[in-house]
């Protein structure tokens, strides 16, 4: 299933994203949560009642997808987890070998936006960039799980762009401030549950900026794998339902990587991942 947020006549719920429709949940069943990480804290019988619903669809329950907003899957996820330096090719300057463990840094809530939505960059940067990454969501509380029990505590999977303002990322080593600038941390269309992505270390990734490739990797050259960092993670904290982990992203292709260019209004980027679909967004 494709499971968005979204926005309607001012109010925010979640539904089922089809091919040019929304199947609003809150029309399906007054029982259903009208957020999703509510939604994804009942497990199972939440999503039995929506594929129960998915196999016969009423009108009534439809609403034009042109006629939505869509929001972040997650809109205000408790923690954002991000992994850096997690692709083979993409392993820091200078480097060699790959890393023993992985580089995690965290992002803050407001920079989460959707689909569609802006990325503004204020002036106190001048050096905004891209960064296209597959995001793993949290579906269960989970606190010092293997690897093995990390792999049933994920909800799904949905497409991340990790904005980052290098210039404030390069004053010290700690990337946090860089990283966590308003609408940094655009999410979307999708929340795509794991019976969707049958392989998510198979899957070709590719950002555009004005329609020109910038970053193209398959998800084969993952270093940390989805259930390795949610087992690693969760020896030091417990991870909740609706939490994030961004799990990096690659190198820049050379031809944009000798272009040395940053964000401009009026930019345009795309992030497509199989199965996933494309992330799109416009930078003010």
């Amino acid at each position: 299933m494709r499971l968005v947020t979204f926005r309607h006549e001012d109010r925010e719920r979640i539904g089922v994203q089809l091919e040019s429709h929304i199947l609003d949940l809150s029309r399906v069943s007054a029982g259903i949560p009208t957020d999703m990480k509510t939604f994804l804290s009942l497990g199972e019988s939440a999503l039995d009642q929506t594929h129960e619903a998915l196999t016969s669809v009423r009108e009534s329950w439809l609403l034009v997808e042109n006629d939505v907003t869509l929001l972040a899957p997650i809109p205000r996820p408790d923690k954002i987890i991000c992994v850096g330096h997690n692709y083979q090719g993409h392993i820091g300057i200078g480097k060699t070998e790959l890393p023993e463990y992985p580089k995690l840094f965290c992002k803050t809530v407001n920079t989460i936006t959707g689909h569609n939505q802006p990325i503004i960059i204020p002036p106190a940067t001048q050096q905004a960039d891209f960064e296209a990454e597959l995001m793993a969501v949290i579906g269960r509380r989970v606190y010092r799980v293997t690897e093995e029990e990390a792999q049933t505590c994920i909800a799904g999977y949905t497409i991340f762009n990790d904005v980052s303002a290098r210039d404030y990322q390069k004053r010290t080593n700690q990337w946090m401030l860089g990283k966590s600038f308003d609408t940094f941390g655009p999410m979307g269309q999708a929340l795509v549950t794991p019976d969707e992505v049958t392989d998510p270390y198979a899957l070709e990734v590719e950002l555009t900026l004005n329609g020109v490739p910038q970053q193209r990797v398959n998800t084969k050259a993952m270093i940390f794998s989805v259930p390795y960092l949610i087992s690693y993670i969760s020896q030091v904290m417990t991870l909740e339902v609706g939490d994030v982990i961004a799990t990096g992203t690659p190198s820049k292709l050379p031809e944009a990587a000798e272009q040395k260019r940053f964000l401009q209004a009026g930019d345009v980027i795309e992030i497509t991942i199989d199965r996933l679909g494309t992330l799109k967004n416009t930078v003010q």
